[in-house]
């Protein structure tokens, strides 16, 4: 019926939230209508959720668009934009949805906006099924700046499940291009650092458990590095109810960053999650690959905007990198390819993704 718009299938392959991210955010940069239809269904609670509709009217608001079906749980949506302005946005999920989920969805469309852009983001900074804050400022933000742009994050107020309420602020300012990024050399771990963070009615303890029971998982593997994992708690009047959680970081001779997480909750042992992510980490390092299991999917949007060709080196392809890499390919121009890493270790599970980019230009400058 609706000639020209692009449809997308929701609930193939991951069938989750992303789908809608990726094609969302393409939709706005490229001017393509959009029809995207059985959004999540591959979860248990098809639909939108509040993130996800709060992300989809932030992206409407940044462009000047159209979205209709935007209700919670709609399976859905069509979406049709407008010209990318900069200026200030807010996106408040008014639950714990991540704001990192936001910010996905918002930043590759706030790069090509017309002027410099600061999105108020609001909901939870560490949640369950999406980065930590703390994740995004540690790893996320330096790597994704290799892509020659850059952007500050200022962490307002940390917000947890269930209720939220929390805020962050991301400033940046538009480019012309996006350059391509080479990530194939990981180099040996010369550091390893992070923190263990308790909020609200949990004494520090509880992070110094998590820190320490990290620490010695991870000297199993890795003896002679000083692993520095600090103890925090949160000042109150920056937190917003009751939290706790432990971000793990390697760094590596050639700048590489891979990290482990871990949240905690109600009646989990704070060992436990210290292990969880000390485990996380060990495994994001054994592959041998440049980039983490988190941080795989992220790269793909920007690889495919950028001027030239990508290449970057991973681990086992998550189902997560997959399918963003299908709905890329399915909107814009770029050309991925995944091929075995031809590496002097055959028991390594790496590879190569390679991205040939569609050289996206800003129009607005």
């Amino acid at each position: 019926m609706d000639g020209d718009r692009v449809e997308i299938d929701g609930g193939i392959m991951e069938g989750g939230g992303q789908i809608l991210r990726v094609s969302t955010a393409l939709s706005c940069l490229l001017g393509l209508p959009l029809r995207v239809r059985r959004i999540r269904a591959g979860r248990s609670q098809p639909g939108l959720r509040p993130q996800h509709l709060s992300g989809l009217e932030m992206v409407r608001d940044l462009c000047d668009g159209k979205l209709n079906g935007g209700e919670i749980g709609s399976t859905e949506i069509t979406f049709t934009p407008g010209k990318i302005k900069g200026g200030t946005h807010i996106a408040d999920t008014k639950t714990a949805g991540s704001v990192c989920l936001l910010m996905q969805v918002a930043m590759p469309c706030v790069l090509f906006a017309a002027s410099p852009s600061e999105l108020h983001l609001k909901g939870g900074t560490n949640a369950e099924m999406a980065p930590q804050i703390d994740y995004t400022v540690m790893v996320f933000k330096p790597i994704i700046e290799k892509f020659n742009f850059t952007f500050n994050c200022d962490i307002k107020r940390r917000g947890y499940y269930p209720q939220g309420g929390g805020e962050v602020v991301i400033r940046m300012s538009p480019v012309k291009e996006l350059s391509p990024i080479n990530l194939t050399e990981r180099g040996t771990v010369t550091k390893i650092y992070g923190r263990a963070f308790v909020a609200g009615a949990l004494p520090v303890k509880l992070a110094k458990d998590m820190s320490a029971a990290a620490v010695r998982c991870i000297r199993r593997e890795i003896r002679d590095l000083y692993i520095n994992i600090q103890p925090v708690r949160e000042p109150d009047d920056q937190a917003v109810g009751t939290g706790s959680g432990i971000i793990i970081v390697a760094e590596t001779s050639t700048g590489c960053l891979l990290a482990g997480s871990s949240l905690g909750k109600r009646g989990k042992n704070a060992d436990k999650v210290g292990i969880e992510a000390a485990e996380m980490l060990l495994q994001n390092l054994k592959h041998g690959g440049t980039v983490d299991d988190s941080l795989q999917d992220q790269l793909i949007i920007f690889m495919a905007l950028a001027k030239g060709v990508s290449r970057v080196k991973s681990g086992p392809i998550t189902l997560h990198t997959q399918t963003a890499i299908h709905f890329v390919e399915q909107l814009t121009k770029a050309k991925f390819t995944v091929t075995k890493s031809e590496e002097e270790n055959p028991s390594n599970d790496t590879y190569i993704i390679e991205c040939q980019g569609m050289g996206m230009i800003n129009p607005n400058l």
